[in-house]
């Protein structure tokens, strides 16, 4: 980037604030009047304690008119003034958060979001980049008449939040956890509430093609960043597909946007880590458990990829656990110069489910054809992991 941008030049200046005493139906008033993206949340004596989201009061399965606000309430990473947007977008990957409060010293100034971040990014030099440089690519889908509870255990498995829904081999609409919540589980809520008497209750039997939104919002691969982030600004979206010839070929969500961002600080010709981590405690014996096995795994692939960084995004599932160890999803972004590859995995305990994870990345990495272009080696060395016996050279 030309010029750097901090948080000063990006921030949304104020706030608007509740009580931590206050219910949580009372808090969605205070969303619903002026429509801001988070509210700090107060002490008695007025003094800042954390921040809520609309989104994690429609999410919970709490009584909203019995329940409080600090129940939900988020402790975010604080941000100054001088904070980098790389630096600020790193902090949410690492926090899982989306918005961030910004000091002066103790004194909150406002918030700042995802959305303020990629906005700044993409109006510099970066926003002419091709939107393929970014994408995810092959997302996984699903056909229309497939179920709602299908979509859902994509999204687990994955690690996703949103799932293209295909026709005949077209694309014919977008599903995301949203669209679930508004055609699923709120009406649930609200008829088990009494707020609509009679309501049927829908079930996770539901057709997608019944809850999808259509049609998706597509931009060709050469679209440049700005114009991407413009199309779903415009639409209100957080997920873009990338169609060429009317053919699907990735999906672009605004944490992959937020990868690259947080990356631009980072030295060039290396291969680095970074973790997000939601609801899972890493001790510093796990943590270099990972980092030992990432070095295997830079070591050989650093000849391929000079330039690249592995995101780590693990989470827990909810109090399942199998004789107290929790059951962990961790799903991994390799971004490098030479694509973004994906891989996710599901088991009991931090350490297993990021070795399957890294296993399964290492297979989608060898029989690419990104790193078979560069050099043969890798496809002798694939055919050796599954047990095919390779031609004599």
């Amino acid at each position: 980037m030309a010029r750097q941008i901090f948080a000063e030049d990006v921030y949304s200046k104020g706030f608007s604030g509740v009580q931590e005493n206050d219910t949580l139906s009372r808090c969605l008033e205070a969303f619903e009047k002026g429509r801001p993206p988070v509210l700090a949340v107060l002490n008695d004596k007025g003094k800042y304690e954390g921040m809520i989201t609309r989104r994690a009061i429609l999410r919970s399965r709490l009584d909203l008119n019995a329940s409080k606000v600090k129940t939900l309430m988020k402790t975010a990473p604080p941000v100054t003034v001088d904070f980098s947007l790389s630096k600020m977008a790193k902090l949410m990957i690492e926090s899982g958060l989306r918005q961030l409060p910004v000091f002066d010293k103790s004194k909150l100034l406002g918030f700042v979001t995802d959305e303020n971040i990629i906005h700044a990014a993409v109006m510099l030099e970066w926003g002419a980049s091709k939107v393929e440089t970014i994408m995810t690519r092959a997302p996984h889908t699903l056909e229309a008449d497939r179920s709602v509870g299908a979509v859902l255990s994509v999204m687990r498995e994955y690690g996703v939040s949103h799932v293209p829904i295909m026709e005949g081999g077209r694309l014919v609409g977008m599903i995301s956890i949203q669209d679930i919540l508004e055609n699923i589980y709120w009406p649930q809520r609200r008829q088990t509430t009494g707020d609509i008497v009679g309501e049927k209750i829908e079930t996770l039997s539901v057709a997608a093609k019944g809850i999808m939104s259509r049609p998706a919002v597509t931009v060709d691969p050469q679209t440049s960043l700005r114009d991407a982030e413009k199309a779903m600004h415009d639409h209100d979206i957080s997920c873009l597909a990338i169609t060429s010839n009317e053919r699907l070929v990735g999906v672009v969500t605004k944490l992959d946007f937020l990868e690259p961002i947080s990356q631009l600080e980072v030295a060039e010709r290396k291969l680095s880590v970074q973790f997000g981590v939601k609801e899972v405690e890493i001790s510093p014996e796990q943590q270099a458990f990972m980092m030992e096995e990432f070095d295997s795994f830079t070591r050989k692939y650093e000849g391929a990829f000079q330039l690249g960084t592995l995101f780590v995004y693990m989470k827990s599932h909810g109090n399942t656990s199998l004789r107290g160890t929790p059951m962990i999803q961790c799903r991994l972004q390799f971004r490098t110069v030479r694509g973004t590859f994906v891989s996710a995995s599901e088991g009991w305990g931090v350490e297993p489910t990021f070795k399957v994870a890294l296993e399964r990345l290492d297979r989608r990495l060898l029989r690419s054809k990104e790193l078979l272009a560069y050099n043969p080696r890798y496809a002798r060395d694939y055919l050796r992991k599954i047990g095919l016996p390779q031609e004599e050279s």
